[in-house]
């Protein structure tokens, strides 16, 4: 595991540590808007892909639309037209990026990714490539951590109580661009997680990140996003995080692949606002959390989950 000793269960001492400046470059840049109509896709080349068979081209568009959506809330966030917060899907991305302005480094990496995009889907129909569907390729299952049907149990703990309570999550759906969980005794929750580990739909109530982590999370990587409590519009907290340890890890009897970001912000109070800061630790291949860790004087951002038992899928 690259970035010495840090690891998931020691996370919480790395949280003094100061995010450099590149944080707020990553999220303010700016410049002279363009309407996103007028960005011309840079020219890609079909021919990169023709020897690539069609799951891999599959892969690829997922990758650059993911890689696109990023962009886009990025430039959406501040432009408040919550045009990609509102939870447009990868499949029609590219008609609402039009409704966007990107501009400068923004509006070169979308015309880049969009020739790409272009070009991969024209490799398709020149290789007959049928349309990806929803469901997860096979080997990017198999190369999962977990798998349909299992169910995660998380051990949560509060501040002032003495008891910890068990959060239980089954995989519900295993799709190309998220999981699916069920809780509740009856099954009657439900929760969605991007392939990245954001919470894009929980349980009112339940604690989501649906932009936080961007990117392959590689070590060094910076981010931004806000942590929401799913129901109350005015429980939020705006959080920035920097990928300070990356590698193997054995969690609750399984290997992963782990991410740590370790986090800080604050979460708007009145006119006041309260410190948050933590850790949050995923797995890069699935994006299943793996722990998360915030400390706050505001409960809803006084929680400590991790993962603790993986119960195979009954036979």
């Amino acid at each position: 595991m690259r970035a010495g000793p840090a690891r998931p269960h020691n996370a919480p001492a790395m949280r003094h540590r100061v995010v450099p400046l590149a944080v707020c470059l990553a999220v303010g840049l700016a410049g002279c808007a363009t309407r996103s109509v007028d960005v011309v896709p840079t020219p890609g080349n079909p021919a990169e892909f023709a020897t690539w068979d069609c799951p891999r081209i599959d892969d690829e568009r997922d990758a650059v639309q993911q890689r696109a959506a990023d962009v886009a809330y990025s430039v959406d966030q501040r432009a408040g037209s919550n045009i990609v917060a509102l939870g447009v899907g990868l499949a029609v991305f590219w008609p609402a990026i039009l409704a966007m302005r990107p501009a400068g480094l923004e509006a070169a990496e979308l015309a880049r990714l969009k020739g790409r995009f272009e070009a991969l889907q024209a490799a398709a129909a020149d290789h007959g490539c049928p349309p990806p569907g929803d469901q997860l390729p096979a080997a990017r299952a198999a190369a999962y951590p977990v798998t349909l049907n299992e169910r995660l149990v998380y051990e949560d703990r509060v501040p002032g109580r003495s008891r910890a309570s068990e959060w239980v999550l089954r995989i519900s759906a295993l799709r190309r661009g998220e999981i699916e969980y069920r809780s509740g005794a009856d099954d009657d929750s439900l929760l969605r997680q991007d392939r990245a580990g954001n919470v894009v739909m929980a349980p009112d109530g339940a604690l989501a990140w649906p932009h936080l982590l961007r990117g392959e999370l590689a070590l060094g990587a910076v981010t931004a996003g806000d942590i929401v409590v799913s129901g109350d519009p005015l429980a939020r907290a705006r959080m920035r995080g920097q990928v300070v340890a990356v590698g193997p890890q054995l969690v609750a009897g399984r290997r992963f692949d782990v991410a740590v970001v370790e986090l800080f912000g604050d979460a708007p109070r009145g006119a006041d606002a309260t410190r948050v800061e933590g850790v949050i630790v995923v797995d890069r291949a699935s994006g299943v959390l793996l722990r998360l860790d915030l400390q706050s004087a505001q409960p809803p951002f006084a929680l400590q989950r991790r993962l603790v038992r993986v119960d195979a899928a009954p036979r």
